[in-house]
């Protein structure tokens, strides 16, 4: 086979749309044939419907313990973003490789891609392990599946290395988020007789300043890591929708929270909290007024938080690989902490590119960060080579 650089597989990446609502079977289908032209076999794991998959790969002896190289397929949406250039071509200019998910984090998956004919070749002592997954961007769900079918294996892979965007800085922890959306469901009246009816706008403002109060307590009597950038747990409020005019009071509302936590806090502590609020204070002043009334909180996403030990072998052998001693840690989720705490495998996040510009219009990876990834991978394989 023709050797494709990591720019050449991250142009075609990037034509593949999985935004996390599409299937990502076209894409997973040309990892394999990719692998195949190598001699590497894949197995996927799919989800429910059969519309989406992990994909899992070994290079190397499978008889002891390896590294896996983990990073999702599913990017955001570009609807309603203004794009330079088509977001599913890349376009280069300046040194830069413009593209959804070039950087969030198809950069990643093409330099472990550009790295498999090298692999291949070498006489390795330890396996290198591909973990590909879906629907990371909604949760960190889709590895999940993944994860639970290496817990049937005999063995354990000895590390995993999260290519999320960190510049190529070894990074040792993430917080917990728990993702919520709540519906509060009132009585509807005519506004001139407002005490008549249960104003659900009104009791689910109520619920934002809780969670506003709760998130105000983290930033000031909460614990604190200095390694983030934000050193305390947060609270947020996303979207609110409810009310039909102004003359009537409203019957229903909602609206989506979230908490993004230490790894060393109890993020279900806040959940619980909460749930208290709506259950002991809210529904009963509701139903005075109207026994249906009431509050529905969904946790319809979360993930654990990442704390890698710094003294864990993997720590210094990633910062060997990445050829620097920085260390960090970052407030954006990743599917580490699912690594961590399904298989008890450590784990780093290190990959190429900068979360600042995830999610955007015009999107982009630095072409510089790819080298350093490649770089970086190819000192891996010097590793897995040694006896």
């Amino acid at each position: 086979m023709t050797h494709l650089s990591s720019r050449d597989i991250l142009a075609q990446l990037v034509a593949f749309d999985t935004t996390s609502r599409n299937s990502n079977l076209p894409l997973i289908e040309y990892v394999e044939t990719y692998l195949a032209g190598y001699g590497v076999q894949s197995r996927r794991v799919y989800d429910a419907d059969g519309q989406k998959a992990n994909l899992w790969a070994t290079i190397g002896p499978a008889d002891v313990p390896g590294v896996i190289l983990s990073g999702h397929t599913d990017t955001v949406p570009v609807d309603g973003q203004d794009w330079a250039s088509d977001p599913f071509t890349l376009d280069a200019r300046d040194g830069r490789l413009y593209g959804r998910g070039a950087c969030d984090m198809k950069g990643f998956l093409a330099c472990v891609l550009a790295a498999v004919p090298d692999l291949v070749k070498r006489p390795l002592t330890r396996p290198v392990h591909l973990a590909f997954s879906y629907d990371e961007e909604v949760g960190c769900v889709g590895v999940i599946g993944l994860l639970e079918a290496l817990q049937a294996e005999p063995l354990r892979p000895a590390f995993c290395i999260v290519g999320e965007p960190t510049l190529m800085t070894v990074t040792t922890g993430h917080k917990a988020k728990r993702s919520m959306q709540v519906t509060v469901r009132g009585r509807s009246c005519h506004s001139s007789l407002a005490p008549q009816g249960v104003n659900a706008v009104n009791y689910a403002a109520r619920m934002i300043v809780r969670i506003e109060e709760i998130a105000k307590r983290l930033a000031q009597t909460g614990g604190r890591d200095p390694a983030y950038d934000v050193p305390y747990s947060t609270a947020h409020t996303g979207i609110v929708s409810g009310g039909t005019a102004l003359n009537i009071v409203p019957d229903h509302c909602t609206f989506t929270c979230e908490f993004r936590v230490l790894p060393f806090e109890d993020a279900d502590a806040l959940v619980t909290e909460i749930r208290a609020y709506a259950k002991d204070e809210l529904e009963p002043e509701m139903q005075r007024i109207a026994p249906e009334a009431g509050i529905e909180i969904d946790l319809y996403a979360q993930f654990p938080g990442l704390d890698t030990d710094p003294t864990a072998e993997i720590v210094p052998l990633a910062k060997r690989f990445a050829g620097s001693n920085a260390q960090g840690k970052v407030a954006f989720g990743t599917e580490g902490g699912r690594f961590h705490e399904m298989l008890g495998v450590p784990t780093v996040i290190c990959g190429p590119g900068s979360i600042v510009q995830a999610h955007k219009p015009d999107e982009y990876i630095e072409a510089t960060q790819l080298d350093a990834c490649d770089t970086f991978l190819s000192r891996l394989a010097d590793w897995a080579t040694q006896d």
